[in-house]
């Protein structure tokens, strides 16, 4: 008896369109991950996440990206640290050029990698949300507009009434059921 093969396609001839719906699924998967991160950072290993607004970082860290923060004690921290702080209601993300011990605890001072000079007064160490563990590009753009009126709308209102359409138009569509003897309704 003969071994005979399969007439299969060769492999550079795969069906497109699974091809395509594969890519499709894992960037789909990929972006839903790094959404999930930042909706819940403890994911990413992280305490936090913040978008970053300005460009005093660049070139490190870009506007538009966000940064996932872990909480490292105070006295953990030291020179070239990135760390995020609280100041009045604005989160800033800069470097720690200096840190001194005063009799209140532990201040840092901080720099933008763009600014030229260092940010005024000192950092006491309750005000340290915490040093940047990573920041991921772009992102942040993103999840500012998600927050945004506009973004709401366009995310979420929009999609779901065009769900909502979507089945009511199938449903109104459906042909009529037929009862169990085969007679219609």
């Amino acid at each position: 008896m003969q071994d005979t093969e399969m007439d299969s396609p060769p492999i550079d001839q795969l069906d497109r369109r699974k091809v395509l719906h594969v890519g499709g699924l894992v960037t789909g998967l990929i972006i839903v991950g790094v959404f999930l991160a930042i909706a819940f950072p403890q994911v990413a290993g992280a305490d936090g996440s913040y978008v970053v607004t300005s460009d005093s970082m660049s070139p490190a860290i870009n506007a538009g990206s966000v940064v996932f923060v872990d909480g490292l004690p105070a006295d953990e921290l030291s020179d070239g640290d990135v760390i995020t702080y609280q100041i009045s209601d604005e989160r800033v993300t800069h470097r720690v050029v200096a840190v001194r011990e005063t009799d209140d605890g532990r201040e840092f001072k901080t720099k933008g990698d763009a600014n030229e000079q260092p940010d005024p007064g000192w950092v006491p160490a309750d005000r340290v949300i915490g040093v940047v563990a990573f920041a991921v590009p772009l992102v942040g753009y993103v999840v500012s507009f998600a927050n945004s009126d506009a973004g709401l709308l366009a995310l979420v209102v929009i999609p779901a009434v065009l769900l909502i359409i979507s089945e009511l138009w199938d449903l109104f569509r459906a042909p009529p059921s037929e009862s169990e003897d085969g007679v219609g309704p």
